[in-house]
């Protein structure tokens, strides 16, 4: 039997670890470990159209399944192309391992055609990132890759000539066993002992949770209920926080609605859990702040803390729940409340007035409606943008849906190659694209690779003709809007040309059945709906204090629109509220 070469040895440990599908674009350098997953069992090759979009779809699928995803792209430019979409899944905490293959190994330095360093290139996004240089080194290195990726949550590279990917691999190499799942990790008692003080001497307590609360929610309302406090969150925590929440006050940021705000600058004692929220400008600075979170480099660096606190948010609040005293005195917890339905009260009629009427169709209209047709178990992918706006405003989370985007890294044109890796996972699931006209025709290319696979993805096609977010920024910063505007084909009938299902919608009577007949569509469908680019509205005073850059600085100013079914679950709280 003829040995082992050192891409199918590469090959076989990606298929121990639990990886099923390799994203990429082929490439001579890649050939060898390309026809190793040809030749492999458990293992498919995605042939994607553009590097980006590979590493994309390995994000979505890590943050789908919690498992290790990978990607791979050729030498040179097709690595490269790799790096935007590993910036968001590292930021995203995604599990990626990524293969940069490598021009041949004795041409290193000398500026060989299509040479780059991927081992230097890839290092700031990336927790690991080496050079395989030997065919000893190679199942060593990757294991440790493997497990630094898993471990701590984010992206491990690779780099490997393929000319030494092509050499035999050594008889007597060191295969150990893997670590492809994490550990909880729970915080000392000292820290305990010190966040029950805090809490217990506190009058007011407000937690503010991140998508650190994933799996935990059970424990954040329990813990809730026993101190009385409200919840707020920021956008990567909605869907893990909002669902079945009595102490909901909505979410902060500059996409927030509610009484968060309020609820995070009027209590005594803030709770960051799992959050590593960006914008301190939403953050107080005169009250008394503990944050919990599994990542120790994230304590501290967006806001002043009292008290760090190093652990699991949900074995935190399972050692700390039993432990504090349950607080009878609900006045803080029933304001927020209150504030919070007042304020979705105010805004909940910007979508429906004459909405069968306005022409073009409110993107509003298009998010409520999409939120009410879709599976109770779609996976939802939204662009960066005012897409980010709807989602954060119309999709009602419950458990069982998910929302992925590029929240932390905030790349345009995510929300496509994401509903590939998605759809990847599970061909029966309902998988969405919230896209943007602006982030849609950027990776568009990939609209061929569903009708390739065959591919269910819905993608509804926020179609303004514009660069809507773009366009706020400047009125923001009092500059007229240039460069913002797009002359758009029929998307519907490129969708069509391509070999999918497409339809557009101009008039809002066309929305709910255009939705209705896609959905029903067995393969890949587009529903280009053609929407008002005025839909935002800016508040009348702006001062320049507000403007922070993407950001304005109080969440109860940001935009005026619509909460959708939000508002149902606020009046629903309000009315558990005891009366005097």
């Amino acid at each position: 039997m003829a040995r082992k070469n050192v891409a199918e040895q590469f090959v076989d440990i990606l298929v121990r670890a639990g990886i099923q599908r390799l994203y990429g674009v082929v490439g001579d350098s890649l050939n060898p470990v390309v026809d190793a997953v040809r030749r492999t069992a458990g293992i498919d090759w995605i042939q994607v159209r553009h590097e980006e979009v590979a590493a994309f779809a390995a994000g979505a699928e890590a943050q789908i399944t919690g498992r290790l995803a990978a990607c791979a792209g050729s030498c040179g430019p097709g690595n490269l192309h790799l790096i935007n979409g590993l910036y968001d899944a590292h930021r995203s905490m995604a599990p990626v391992l990524a293969l940069a293959s490598h021009i041949p190994s004795s041409e290193i330095g000398l500026g060989y055609f299509q040479e780059t360093h991927p081992d230097q290139l890839f290092r700031e996004c990336s927790h690991y990132s080496e050079l395989i240089s030997s065919p000893q080194q190679m199942p060593r290195l990757l294991q440790t890759a493997i497990q630094h990726a898993v471990g701590r949550g984010g992206v491990s590279v690779v780099s490997l000539p393929g000319d030494i990917a092509d050499r035999p691999a050594p008889e007597k190499s060191i295969e150990h066993a893997l670590v492809t799942t994490r550990p909880t990790a729970r915080p000392g008692d000292a820290e305990i002992d010190k966040l029950v003080r805090m809490i217990d001497e506190a009058e007011r307590v407000t937690l503010f949770c991140g998508s650190g609360t994933a799996g935990a929610h059970a424990e954040v309302m329990q813990f809730a209920e026993r101190i009385k406090s409200p919840v707020g969150h920021a956008l990567r925590g909605k869907e893990w926080i909002q669902y079945d929440n009595p102490y909901d006050v909505g979410m902060s940021g500059l996409l927030g609605y509610g009484a968060a705000y309020e609820a995070t600058h009027e209590c005594d004692l803030l709770l960051l859990l799992g959050t590593d929220f960006p914008y301190n400008a939403f953050l107080p600075d005169d009250v008394k702040i503990a944050q919990v979170d599994v990542r120790p480099e994230h304590l501290g660096r967006r806001s002043k803390l009292d008290l760090a606190v190093w652990g699991d948010v949900r074995e935190t609040l399972r050692c700390l729940t039993p432990r504090v005293r349950a607080k009878t005195d609900r006045r803080f917890l029933d304001k927020m409340l209150k504030k919070h339905a007042d304020a979705l009260e105010g805004v909940v009629k910007a979508y429906t007035r004459k909405v069968d009427k306005h022409v073009p169709v409110h993107p509003e209209y298009v998010a409520a409606v999409l939120d009410e047709l879709a599976d109770d178990d779609a996976v939802f992918t939204v662009d960066t943008g005012m897409c980010n706006v709807w989602a954060a405003r119309y999709i009602s989370p419950n458990g069982r849906r998910r929302i992925i985007g590029s929240f932390s890294h905030g790349s345009m044109a995510n929300a496509l190659p994401q509903a590939i890796g998605a759809q990847f996972v599970d061909r029966d699931r309902q998988v969405v694209a919230m896209s943007g006209d602006g982030g849609f025709t950027m990776l568009m290319g990939d609209f061929l690779t569903l009708v390739q696979y065959d591919l269910p993805v819905k993608i509804v096609l926020f179609n303004n003709s514009s660069l809507s977010m773009v366009e706020l920024e400047m009125l923001v910063a009092g500059l007229p809007s240039f460069g913002t505007s797009y002359r758009n084909p029929d998307f519907a009938a490129v969708a069509r040309a391509a070999g999918a299902y497409g339809v557009r919608v101009e008039k809002p009577k066309q929305l709910a059945g255009a939705l209705k007949d896609a959905f029903k569509h067995k393969g890949p469908a587009l529903v280009d709906v053609v929407t008002d680019p005025n839909a935002l509205s800016i508040p009348p005073k702006i001062s320049a204090e507000m403007v922070t850059g993407f950001a304005l600085s109080a969440s109860k100013i940001v935009l005026d629109g619509g909460v959708g079914r939000m508002v149902q679950m606020a009046r629903s709280n309000l009315r558990n509220v005891p009366r005097p």
